[in-house]
């Protein structure tokens, strides 16, 4: 019996390579894979920081226009303080001008206060001339009397005086005897000195421009009826002012307007009381000097008008 062998050929089996080539696959779609989830992590990872980026790019942009506004704030600040520095500048050049322009008034006003101070004084001094003029004027015609007949009469009474209110005094006594307005032969001897010397007087225009009238004033005492005081006093002033004229021809022709006669009765006393002593003073002529108001109030027009002249240059 024959023995069936088995054919076993003697061939070696060719390696199986296909394994080894899916394991190279796969590890070939892991690597990829891992690349792909890699570049997928990487995109996320790119794509975060890109939207931290534009966020930081937003931030930085908001804080540049905000830096930009600041700025913008800034620049108008400044240019406000430009502008109050130079309304600054402009305010103290102006104070600067007007402290010039003011000190220059004030020097201004220093001269003319100087000027009127001087120009008052010129005035005051004319004024004070005017006061005394009327009193100069009396004490020209007492000098003059007592010069050529004496300060008192044989009995010792004084001529004439001069009155606390500056006119001249004369005794009624000297004049008229008692209750009469004859004039007494003592009295037209000392009229006489009082005609030649108001003429001499008036004779000067300097001072006679300067009088409005030479007043002749009667005075009585209070006993007696007023009226008929009132009259005796009248006819008194008029019998003085009546002689003066008559005793000097040349004072009535060119001054008998100056002359004025006035009657006051047992009023205006310089002497109080019923003793016969100041009734005595009572009883009496005062010779008043009126000074022209119309002259004093030039002298005064005159000093206003150089005033304004001087504060309108």
């Amino acid at each position: 019996m024959k023995i069936r062998r088995r054919n076993f050929k003697n061939i070696e089996e060719a390696p199986n390579f296909w394994p080894s080539f899916t394991d190279v696959m796969s590890t070939i779609a892991l690597v990829l894979f891992f690349l792909m989830l890699l570049a997928y992590i990487q995109n996320l990872i790119t794509g975060s920081n890109l939207e931290y980026k534009k966020k930081q790019l937003a931030d930085t942009q908001q804080m540049l226009e905000e830096a930009h506004l600041e700025l913008s704030n800034a620049e108008n600040e400044l240019r406000l303080k430009k502008n109050e520095l130079e309304k600054t500048r402009a305010e103290v050049e102006r104070g600067r001008i007007e402290l010039t322009l003011s000190r220059e008034e004030i020097d201004k006003q220093k001269e003319i206060i100087a000027m009127s101070n001087q120009e008052l004084a010129e005035l005051r001094e004319k004024l004070e001339k005017i006061a005394v003029l009327r009193l100069d004027v009396l004490e020209k015609v007492k000098q003059s009397i007592e010069k050529e007949i004496g300060k008192k009469n044989d009995r010792g009474e004084e001529l004439v005086t001069i009155g606390e209110n500056a006119n001249i005094i004369i005794n009624e006594n000297l004049v008229f005897a008692h209750n009469s307005y004859n004039i007494k032969a003592e009295g037209k001897k000392l009229l006489d000195q009082f005609a030649v010397a108001f003429e001499r007087i008036l004779d000067d225009k300097s001072i006679r421009d300067y009088i409005d009238s030479i007043n002749i004033e009667g005075y009585t005492d209070d006993t007696g009826d007023p009226y008929y005081n009132r009259e005796l006093s009248t006819k008194r002033s008029a019998a003085v002012v009546n002689y003066l004229m008559q005793s000097n021809s040349g004072l009535e022709r060119k001054y008998a307007q100056y002359f004025a006669t006035v009657g006051f009765s047992e009023y205006r006393p310089i002497a109080y009381g019923n003793t016969e002593e100041a009734r005595q003073k009572n009883r009496r002529i005062e010779i008043t000097v009126a000074i022209k108001d119309a002259n004093i109030q030039n002298i005064i027009r005159d000093y206003l008008s150089q005033t304004d002249e001087r504060l309108n240059e």
